[in-house]
């Protein structure tokens, strides 16, 4: 079955640190382009970072600019978002994105609150 899964999500304190992980399973990605989005209710989904092969600095939305790191390993199918200095606005569901496949995680919740 083809599928990505995220983890990794949950309550943080503001400024406080937490790591997503996406694992995908039924394929490989080691030739794609990985990224991140997330949602906050009322909000339309946005972009936070995206990886690509070949090297290069990964991009990055405006808002997580400098505090996320974007990261993959091919040999174990998943990419990491690192996320530092957490703030209120950060709250959202957090998606794992395959664009070739047009393919999306089923999300992680992150809540930053005190």
């Amino acid at each position: 079955q083809v599928q990505l899964v995220e983890s990794g999500g949950g309550l943080v304190q503001p400024g406080g640190s937490l790591r997503l992980s996406c694992v995908a399973s039924g394929f490989s990605f080691s030739r794609y382009r990985m990224a991140w989005y997330r949602q906050s209710p009322g909000k339309e989904r946005e972009f936070v970072a995206g990886l690509d092969i070949g090297g290069g600095s990964p991009p990055y939305g405006n808002s997580v600019s400098g505090r996320f790191t974007i990261s993959r390993d091919d040999a174990k199918n998943t990419v990491d978002l690192q996320m530092t200095s957490l703030n209120t606005d950060d709250t959202a569901v957090y998606y794992c994105n395959f664009p070739h496949l047009s393919l999306w995680g089923q999300g992680t919740q992150v809540i930053v609150s005190s």
